[in-house]
């Protein structure tokens, strides 16, 4: 069983036992519990912690844990009907809808319920994650010097300059910003670079909480088709025209969702059309260090052969980590820079000193290249194993590309296929898929799935998942 499962049914447990005892009264203590239930320490205290999250216990250092106290009646809610007004009375000027869907973006965040298979998750599983690593690069970052003050604005020059070296080509360390990971770094691309009520270009389909960034930043997502091998040139050039639009946004390494790989032709086609328009390239490097291990040599980021400030370009640490080790990279040349480092001060001051210095430990330790190596064996057995069971159990699913980085599949369906249908006989069956449609700016050109294979817990899952979904597509085909 997964930890955060034991936790919610300790948790659960625990809260049906409180009224065993009377406000104010002592619960067992940590050592009682962990016998009792039979689960780590580490379980009981998360379980305790979500109990005083709820206010139904309270802690004191050195005592233990106590029933809370009745709470005061709540007051009676207001009426915020208001604000139903207010935040659409915009003027007849504003065109761009205000409201933003971010269901695209929660599916993927969101935790199943025990037992459900994450086929939707955006994460790998914990046990792909380094978490001992991170651990002993916390505890050491902890310990240096000043970490707990003040960090240059900009990101501390040393990680400034590793995210340089790792990117190549002639980028510099004075050209990096260091962020909150890469959904920030997209949010300060953006509104840095594009008007509100302006269109952006983005590939289609596209990662959705692109989609919802634009949206909520009053820009109009305009989709240019992807295929095999990433976005279409031709079709790039035709949209920057008919639009007029000054930004392109793309993840030439591993498209999600496709997994497409910007063919080497293409590479210098994309940046001449842009460079044409007099428009910007926001690079979404988003998983460059989770390629597989049967990939062969990896094409360098687009911004390392730019010398005129096309590209903007993001990366993070946080896809080959854990969803809190959100350390990232936003780097540009020329004026833009300046204005996307004044956006990012304003947005967030800087990223938490310890963070930038537990990154820096990390990257830096011998269990840096170790994890990287066997988290690109695993995602590579797990791709084998996800596609061999798709191709036993549902043969009628089309599976244009097979990719060799990233951490999904993305399946086309039959034309009558009903992707709301098929997500809520899966869920039925106990397990969590994400469908296609949030992935279009536009209308879709049919209904798809996208897969992923790093967020659940091993090869057994995997086939197991495959088969649940098999019986569930059998009941809406």
């Amino acid at each position: 069983m997964y930890e955060r499962s034991s936790v919610t049914d300790l948790a659960d447990k625990l809260r049906a036992e409180l009224n065993r005892y009377s406000p104010g009264g002592k619960l067992p203590s940590s050592r009682a519990l962990v016998e009792r239930y039979k689960v780590s320490p580490v379980t009981v205290s998360r379980a305790i912690g979500q109990l005083v999250a709820e206010g139904l216990v309270v802690t004191r250092p050195g005592a233990g844990a106590f029933r809370a106290r009745e709470r005061s009646p709540e007051r009676a809610s207001g009426d915020t009907s208001w604000q139903q007004v207010a935040l659409s009375a915009d003027g007849a000027a504003d065109l761009v809808p205000r409201a933003v869907d971010a269901t695209g973006v929660t599916v993927s965040l969101a935790v199943p319920p025990p037992g459900v298979i994450e086929f939707n998750g955006g994460y790998p599983h914990p046990s792909l994650q380094p978490e001992r690593a991170m651990s002993a690069a916390l505890a050491r970052a902890g310990r240096r010097p000043g970490a707990w003050g003040r960090p240059p604005l900009e990101g501390l020059p040393e990680l400034r300059e590793w995210f340089a070296r790792t990117v190549g080509g002639t980028v510099t360390s004075a050209e990096v910003l260091i962020g909150a990971g890469g959904q920030a770094g997209l949010t300060t691309a953006l509104r840095a670079l594009a008007p509100p009520g302006a269109p952006v270009l983005v590939e289609s389909p596209t990662y959705p909480g692109m989609l919802a960034i634009a949206r909520s930043s009053g820009l109009r997502p305009v989709p240019v088709p992807v295929d095999s091998d990433g976005v279409r040139p031709a079709l790039l050039a035709d949209a920057f025209r008919a639009t007029g639009a000054r930004v392109f946004v793309c993840q030439p390494l591993f498209q999600n969702p496709t997994g497409a790989v910007l063919a080497p032709e293409r590479r210098t086609e994309v940046l001449r059309v842009a460079r044409d328009a007099g428009a910007f390239v926001v690079e979404d490097d988003y998983v460059r260090r989770l390629v597989h291990a049967d990939a062969g040599p990896l094409p360098r980021p687009l911004i390392a052969d730019d010398q005129d400030g096309v590209v903007v370009h993001v990366s993070s640490l946080t896809k080959a980590t854990s969803p809190s080790f959100r350390v990232s990279a936003l780097i540009a040349r020329g004026p833009a820079l300046a204005r996307l480092r004044a956006i990012q001060i304003v947005d967030t001051f800087f990223v938490p000193r310890p963070l930038q210095e537990a990154a820096l430990e990390l990257v830096g330790s011998p269990a840096w290249p170790r994890h990287l190596r066997a988290l690109s064996a695993e995602l590579q057995r797990r791709r084998t194993a996800l596609t061999t069971a798709l191709t036993t159990h549902l043969p009628t699913l089309t599976l244009p590309h097979i990719p060799t980085g990233g951490y999904h599949l993305w399946l086309r369906l039959p034309d009558t296929t009903d992707e709301a249908a098929l997500t809520t006989a899966a869920l039925h069956e106990g397990v969590a898929l994400t469908p296609g449609h949030p992935y279009f700016s536009a209308e879709p050109p049919g209904p798809h799935l996208r897969l992923s294979f790093a967020a659940v817990a091993g090869t057994d899952e995997l086939a197991e998942g495959v088969r649940r979904l098999s019986r569930a597509y059998e009941t809406t085909s």
